[in-house]
């Protein structure tokens, strides 16, 4: 029998088992989801003050002010914690333990707060082979979670989790949220890397590897921020450049071995789609008319339109940022000829936009729109209060594009609110947003970002509630 006690956040481990405060910490997660923990104390009751401060801190709580050199356990659980903060656990295990290629085993059943758990532990101070017991039993070490993660869901303090990590042709993106048990949405963490994944893909027709090891990393890294924050498992999904690769399979191998991230090419119409229901807020709560939502890559651009959440149609279309800079060479500096050129190329691969009813209201996402939002705003640190809702006007975009056909990628680093990896790809993506304006005859659009990774997290988390529903 043994009592947790456990916070909203906490990674920690704090226990009380036969009459010893036992705490550990969580040291590191690593690329494949392996936890390793550290023993930091283990006290019998009175507790030292010095040790209640050591429990407090594992937990995160601030210690209150401590005027006695002792304090006994259940004093501990009665005075020294807040329960809307921090709450008590009591769990009974049934433990059976083993030894599986020289790592030790255990199976337990659990009880707690009336619920009953079943635990699988296998724990070596050598990874390699935790992984191989792993292996042998079938079991996924990116579904790994912990006791503090389990029972504050348990408890009420924190709600189901879910990880999305959004590959594309320019940027790779991170959301991490919890649906509350209120039922409002939680971020737990989100954001974006530059990593040109698609530089030279136009050319060649492949990824290079460099682009590869630059989009792996940025991968491993948000794999191992997302376990930390104790999601039972990551959902990663690619797009446009994942799309025309003849190379992806090495790329989704590589995640595989290096992040322990399985990537999951989706195809246009879904990215559209994913990305119309992420957008849909942006419009109001009763936009007039048709909504059309668009999301400018680096590789394709997504266009969906629809009347409130039911979508009417939706495409991609071969028109994306790195793939027109890399055409018409808007990395630095060009003429007006150039930029004639440009802007034609655009508008030629926007004809099927001619099929769309004119929106009564046009969104726009992706991070050509944010950076241009940005710009606008003069924003020298990214806040997503002041980009969400931003209208960018034809005034605004090209007062931009005519700035960025003068600059330089360096020049281009230096303009406050605009992201040091966008600069070559800026010119190209502020010369597409104008031609979708030209082409759904529109005087402005609004800016959200919001994105695909959002609205996977929230269908996985619904598909995963009881009654849900997944969608194949």
């Amino acid at each position: 029998e043994e009592s947790y006690l456990v916070t909203r956040d906490g990674e920690n481990a704090a226990k009380v088992r036969d009459g010893l405060m036992d705490v550990k910490r969580l040291e590191e997660v690593d690329d494949r989801g392996l936890q390793r923990w550290r023993p930091v104390l283990k006290a019998p009751s009175p507790v030292a003050a010095a040790d209640l401060r050591t429990v407090l801190e594992a937990l995160g709580v601030e210690p209150p002010p401590l005027h006695h050199e002792t304090y006994r356990i259940d004093e501990l659980l009665e005075r020294a914690v807040d329960g809307e903060v921090v709450r008590t656990v009591a769990v009974g295990k049934r433990r059976t333990r083993y030894a599986i290629l020289g790592c030790a085993a255990e199976v337990t059943e659990v009880i707690a707060a009336g619920q009953a758990l079943r635990t699988v532990a296998i724990e070596a101070a050598d990874p390699a082979r935790v992984m191989e017991a792993l292996g042998e039993l079938g079991l996924d070490p990116g579904a790994n979670t912990s006791y503090p993660r389990e029972l504050a869901r348990i408890a009420g303090l924190a709600g189901p989790r879910a990880a999305v990590i959004d590959i594309g042709t320019n940027s790779v993106k991170l959301h991490v949220g919890e649906r509350t048990a209120a039922g409002a949405w939680r971020v737990l963490a989100d954001r974006a890397v530059v990593v040109r994944l698609g530089e030279g893909l136009q050319a060649t027709g492949a990824l290079a590897p460099a682009a590869i090891a630059r989009a792996e990393d940025a991968v491993c890294d948000m794999a191992r921020e997302a376990r930390r924050t104790g999601v039972p498992g990551i959902v990663a999904v690619g797009t446009a450049g994942l799309r025309v690769a003849a190379n992806r399979e090495a790329f989704v191998a590589a995640g595989r071995e290096r992040c322990g991230v399985t990537v999951e090419v989706i195809t246009g119409d879904e990215e559209s789609r994913l990305g119309y229901l992420a957008a849909i807020g942006a419009a109001g709560p009763h936009p007039r008319g048709t909504v059309v939502v668009v999301e400018t890559g680096g590789g394709s651009s997504q266009f969906t339109a629809g009347d409130g959440d039911r979508v009417l149609e939706r495409f991609s279309l071969d028109l994306g940022a790195v793939r027109l800079a890399e055409e018409h060479g808007l990395q630095g500096p060009v003429g007006p000829d150039v930029l004639a050129r440009a802007r034609a190329s655009a508008s030629s691969a926007l004809g099927r936009l001619d099929l769309l009813p004119r929106p009564g209201v046009l969104v726009g996402m992706g991070g050509a729109l944010t950076n241009l939002a940005a710009v606008m705003h003069g924003l020298a640190e990214y806040d997503s209060a002041v980009i969400g809702g931003t209208v960018l006007d034809r005034a605004e975009i090209d007062r931009q594009i005519e700035r960025y056909r003068t600059m330089t990628a360096d020049e281009r680093r230096g303009v406050v609110g605009l992201q040091a990896g966008r600069a070559e790809v800026i010119l190209a993506g502020a010369v597409i947003v104008g031609a979708i304006l030209d082409a759904l005859d529109r005087e402005s659009v609004v800016v959200t970002d919001r994105g695909l990774r959002h609205a996977l997290a929230e269908e996985r988390l619904r598909s995963a509630a009881p009654g849900g529903s997944a969608r194949p």
